[in-house]
């Protein structure tokens, strides 16, 4: 990998000769020599033709299983062995078949932040090896080649890309969505029950004041007995992902979080925005959210980030949040409303465009501080 003037990298194939597998006829060619039988006595011992045998040999017709037995009653050599050679042969011709071609790949390949996924143990190969690099993400997204990842990922009529807010999709984003598409499969909940999860949000709101790493726990908790898998990636450079919305089925939503930002009124923002989609919204509706809390043209976000304004904020407190003048007013106002400190002085950033508004009563957060 190198690396330009601006400090940005450019990424370019490395040589790369995989070992070469051979038929396993040459092997057997090489075992019928070696014990002193020619081709044909060995089609007379076997019973097969002699130009079976030959096609063999040349790695034109397969070895079969009936034929690896054979040869083990000829050759002393086990039928396993025989299976084995003809199986890693065919397999490598099925992979030469399906290789894709180096100038696509490479383009592929440098929409991922390779060195973040291979952190988190994605991937463990390197541009040195760019074939098993891109086997390895294509097992990773669950795809059998880069065009079904483009029709899965980049096809606008698929997926995450009804969403209204995002046009086209990058590789960071796919792969923190397809790290959250993972977590949700093992996560387990009841089965979604709105009036339930509806009932749930002021257990859930009256959460924000606590310790964040005491509080997420218990929200994902509370979320997954109504219903909603909530599974917290942290963020993926380059994705700019806040959070998503998705149904793994007619009876899981699942709601995914990520700490961009790196502050705890902005994961319950995304939190209750998220929770909108899920009870304000469509089964079949895929939400991506970058700029959670942003003005948005889209009906379904504006909707989704008043009902999570109006949550944490009532609008009979609105002139109450006008009167903020400091921290302490700040904390003042959060202990009459029940929520974080945090939480209020967000929404004052936000609504003045004051972004170091009570800056001292915001705490910190990421994912992997949470205890597992």
């Amino acid at each position: 990998m190198n690396f330009t003037s601006e400090g940005a990298a450019t990424v370019e194939w490395l040589p790369y000769k995989p070992d070469v597998v051979l038929p396993p006829g040459d092997t057997l060619l090489e075992t019928i020599e070696a014990i002193g039988l020619t081709q044909k006595e060995l089609a007379t011992r076997t019973g097969l033709s002699a130009k079976h045998i030959n096609q063999i040999v040349k790695g034109d017709a397969p070895l079969t299983h009936e034929t690896a037995v054979l040869l083990e009653r000829v050759t002393g050599i086990g039928a396993r062995f025989w299976n084995a050679l003809e199986s890693e042969f065919r397999d490598s011709l099925a992979r030469s078949a399906t290789a894709e071609v180096p100038s696509v790949a490479n383009e592929w390949l440098k929409s991922f932040p390779l060195p973040h996924l291979r952190a988190l143990g994605v991937i463990n190969a390197t541009m040195r090896e760019p074939e098993a690099l891109v086997e390895q993400l294509l097992e990773f997204f669950g795809v059998a080649s880069i065009a079904a990842w483009r029709a899965l990922w980049a096809n606008p009529e698929v997926a995450y890309l009804k969403s209204p807010s995002l046009e086209s999709i990058s590789g960071a984003a796919a792969a923190w969505l397809r790290l959250g598409e993972i977590e949700a499969q093992r996560a387990e909940c009841e089965p979604y029950d709105r009036d339930r999860l509806k009932a749930a949000l002021p257990a859930l709101r009256a959460l924000t004041p606590l310790p964040t790493a005491i509080a997420i726990p218990q929200a994902v908790e509370l979320a997954a007995a109504c219903g909603v898998a909530v599974v917290l990636i942290p963020e993926v450079p380059g994705a700019r992902a806040s959070g998503a919305t998705r149904w793994a089925s007619p009876s899981k939503a699942v709601v995914q979080l990520s700490d961009r930002g790196k502050r705890s009124d902005k994961i319950w923002f995304a939190f209750f925005h998220e929770l909108a989609h899920v009870l304000l919204h469509g089964k079949r509706d895929y939400f991506f959210d970058e700029e959670i809390g942003e003005d948005s043209t889209d009906a379904k976000e504006v909707e989704a980030n008043e009902y999570a304004r109006t949550l944490l904020v009532p609008r009979e407190f609105e002139t109450l949040l006008e009167s903020a003048k400091s921290a302490s007013d700040v904390r003042s106002i959060a202990r009459q409303l029940g929520v974080a400190p945090s939480v209020i002085a967000g929404r004052l950033q936000r609504d003045r465009s004051d972004f170091r508004f009570a800056s001292t009563v915001f705490e910190s957060f990421k994912i992997e501080d949470l205890e597992p």
